[in-house]
């Protein structure tokens, strides 16, 4: 694997930093890392890089009006991760007080 850019680390070392029983957005924590907002499609791609993969928090991003992806391989286990977490979601996986969990890095 070639070096990291700088933009690339800062994405892995936000996304580690979400705090339990919150959330981000895509588009946030490319901001955040230094990007524009339009570089939100790549985080995923980016967080999939990451050396440390296992303690990147992937539940805690969504997407910026709250929906949830949950893809059917790893539905349960994140039901369940949102749930340990105190995070609730409505009948069209949605956050529930979506606007009060948000995590905005300062």
């Amino acid at each position: 694997m070639k070096h990291p850019g700088d933009f690339t680390r800062k994405v892995w070392e936000l996304a580690m930093s979400i705090p339990k029983g919150r959330v981000t957005t895509y588009g946030l924590l490319a901001v955040s890392a230094g990007g524009h907002p339009m570089l939100s499609r790549m985080i995923t791609s980016i967080l999939s890089k990451c050396p440390n993969e296992a303690q990147i928090p992937y539940h805690r991003i969504v997407y910026a009006n709250g929906l949830v992806w949950l893809d059917p391989e790893h539905k349960q286990e994140r039901l369940k991760l949102y749930k340990q977490e105190g995070i609730k979601l409505d009948k069209n996986n949605r956050i529930i007080n979506f606007d009060r969990l948000v995590y905005t890095f300062d």
